[in-house]
């Protein structure tokens, strides 16, 4: 009966470890100025969904606007990187930050989608998975930078899952 009990309990702790969500993030401790310049610079799609950064970036303009940041800036159309060829990210992602200086912002937020998908299944829970960082454009060095990951229920929306991520 001990035997059954522990096995049973054991069970549950396994099925209920393989619906947990997990995010993790770290964070220097650095106070950043909401009234700076701030820009959004290109977010990499390293996912196989199409245009899955341009949904991020949208997402993340919102947010940052909502956190007070009132002189936000977003990068020309011709920087975006999200196609489904990306020979040049690493290139892209200099010559966006060359721009930011130019005008004048202070910090840069970018980053990478790492997921960014319903999950295959009956079920098709949706799954996102980011990578984000800020940039004191001044010296060229991260201030702040964070991750996550997390997955929803099955009838969850997969843009809201990304928005409690993000």
């Amino acid at each position: 009966m001990k035997n059954l009990k522990i096995l049973l309990i054991a069970v549950v702790v396994l099925v209920v470890s393989a619906c947990a969500t997990s995010i993790q993030s770290a964070d220097q401790q650095t106070a950043l100025d909401a009234q700076a310049k701030w820009v959004l610079l290109p977010v990499a799609n390293n996912t196989a969904t199409p245009q899955a950064a341009l949904s991020a970036e949208a997402m993340l303009e919102h947010l940052l606007r909502r956190r007070g940041i009132a002189t936000l800036s977003t990068y020309p159309a011709a920087l975006s990187q999200d196609t489904l060829f990306e020979p040049t990210e690493r290139k892209v992602s200099e010559e966006a930050q060359k721009w930011a200086r130019e005008q004048g912002a202070r910090y840069a937020l970018t980053g990478s989608v790492d997921e960014w998908r319903y999950k295959v299944g009956m079920d098709g829970e949706p799954a996102v998975g980011v990578t984000l960082k800020v940039i004191d454009l001044s010296s060229g060095s991260v201030v702040w930078s964070a991750s996550g990951a997390k997955s929803g229920w099955s009838r969850a929306d997969l843009s809201a899952v990304a928005e409690g991520v993000l």
